[in-house]
């Protein structure tokens, strides 16, 4: 008995002496979230393709900074679509990132910058474009989507945020159609 109580006494030492010098958790696991509430003005002017494109996958803002999530919004659009700038700004990056090409325009009188990719660019770093101003073509290959799509993406800073909030309502919502009367013909 004796026997079992030095060896429960030494097993209680060592786990406690290996709690005390336990190394500290590392600095980014106790980084705080992205910040999502930040307000973004809807200073859109046009969606990046098309008049109004399906969504194929919708904003998904990460738990933690590191952590997993979708940092922009998928749109439905052919190869070769043409890829617009929703608003005026400076091209501050147009090439490759891993195999894929990115075009990444800095949003006039703002901490904004808007990303498309996949696109092959037809603008270079430093060109200033103006709303709905062609920025690229959609690539055929290099998409994440299962058919092809732009992934379009807006960063305050180095903050992820919902690239739709640029969108004002009535390029967002279009409400329902209205009938107007028809001048000269009995109701």
């Amino acid at each position: 008995m004796r026997r079992v109580m030095r060896c429960v006494g030494v097993w209680a030492g060592l786990l406690l002496a290996s709690a005390a010098t336990a190394p500290a958790p590392p600095a980014w696991a106790s980084l705080p979230p992205p910040a999502r509430e930040e307000r973004v003005p809807a200073i859109a002017r046009a969606w990046p393709v098309g008049v109004r494109p399906l969504v194929l996958r919708g904003w998904q803002p990460p738990a933690t900074v590191y952590g997993p999530g979708h940092r922009g919004v998928d749109l439905a659009a052919p190869p070769g679509a043409p890829v617009r700038a929703v608003a005026p700004g400076r091209v501050t990056f147009a090439g490759r990132v891993a195999g894929r090409g990115v075009v990444s325009v800095r949003l006039t009188g703002t901490n904004l910058r808007t990303t498309y990719e996949p696109v092959s660019p037809s603008v270079r770093k430093g060109d200033t474009v103006g709303a709905a101003e062609v920025v690229g073509t959609v690539e055929a290959t290099g998409s994440h989507c299962s058919g092809t799509c732009v992934h379009w993406g807006l960063l305050s800073d180095a903050t992820y945020l919902d690239p739709l909030s640029l969108l004002p309502p009535w390029l967002l919502h279009r409400g329902p159609s209205r009938l107007l009367p028809v001048l000269g013909v009995p109701a």
